[in-house]
């Protein structure tokens, strides 16, 4: 049974707008470094869910057996947030937005072995290698840079944290196959809020001085938007479809964040955008196809 036109667009729709987050973190960066960025954007999406999850009666507090999962879903939700929040503040924002884009890749690798019945097909490889080649040209422009910029070296910590936001999409998705996703997008947060604040109170100092409503949007949008509503339908997506295949609509985020880089950013656009996103239309294509419903479900 094919995933309904309702859930691709919702998948859709959310990577429209996760696509805008590195966009809206680059610009947040401005006043709020890394870990405070990361500290304040997470304490406003835990408010989110706590307030949705009390008028939906949601339970919000774990059983013993559930703590081990969340304890280890905040460790690497700690690290790969982390490092895409450095990795960003050494890149521009196109290029954050089509770097983050390749944690389908990662995705699909961790269910083949963590996710029963989540296994790569042949159909399911060749969707995501096309779309994977789509991004990679509108990342490269069709070159290969000739030696490591600082620029490539943050794209290198992006793709770093990508490879943790695969493992941690497929751990969520073990997760909320026995917990409600509010729950699971809730405890992640609130055990990283410690972390980040440490972290920040430590080593960083917010930028008084460039604090104005731009920085101040970006990260309402960041905690609202992307933590508040984003993650929570990601997560209910992932629960009733195939992991895979909803991760794989991530291959649009990158043609939304590389747009908006260009209105917000002032970032240039290439003849490669159009050909990548071509690819990556043709990619998402070939996975919907292959869309399956997860077994009993």
């Amino acid at each position: 049974m094919q995933i309904p036109l309702l859930a691709i667009a919702s998948a859709v729709a959310i990577n429209v707008l996760w696509g805008a987050n590195p966009v809206a973190v680059k610009i947040g960066l401005v006043a709020f470094p890394p870990l405070w960025s990361a500290f304040l954007r997470f304490a406003i999406g835990a408010l989110c869910i706590v307030i949705w999850a009390r008028l939906n009666k949601v339970r919000i507090w774990p059983t013993s057996q559930e703590w081990p999962g969340l304890l280890l879903l905040a460790l690497l939700f700690v690290s790969q947030i982390t490092l895409m929040n450095s990795g960003i503040n050494m890149t521009s924002g196109a290029s954050a937005s089509v770097m983050t884009a390749t944690h389908p890749l990662f995705a699909g690798l961790f269910a083949h072995f963590l996710i029963a019945g989540d296994r790569m097909t042949l159909g399911k490889t060749a969707g995501l290698a096309v779309a994977f080649l789509g991004v990679g040209l509108i990342l490269t422009g069709g070159t290969v840079p000739e030696h490591l910029s600082r620029a490539n070296f943050g794209d290198l910590v992006i793709l770093a944290s990508t490879f943790l936001l695969g493992g941690r999409m497929i751990w969520t998705a073990r997760l909320v196959s026995n917990m409600d996703p509010a729950r699971v997008m809730l405890w992640q947060m609130l055990l990283s809020l410690g972390v980040f604040a440490a972290g920040a109170f430590m080593w960083e100092e917010v930028n008084w001085d460039a604090v104005g409503w731009q920085p101040v949007m970006a990260l309402a949008y960041q905690g609202v938007v992307i933590a508040g509503l984003a993650f929570v339908v990601n997560a209910w997506l992932i629960k009733y479809y195939s992991p895979t295949v909803i991760v794989g609509f991530g291959f649009v985020s990158p043609l939304s964040g590389v747009l908006l880089s260009a209105l917000l950013l002032g970032d240039v656009l290439t003849w490669d955008l159009a050909a990548g996103t071509v690819l990556v239309g043709i990619g998402l294509v070939i996975l919907a196809r292959q869309a399956q419903m997860r077994p009993g479900t």
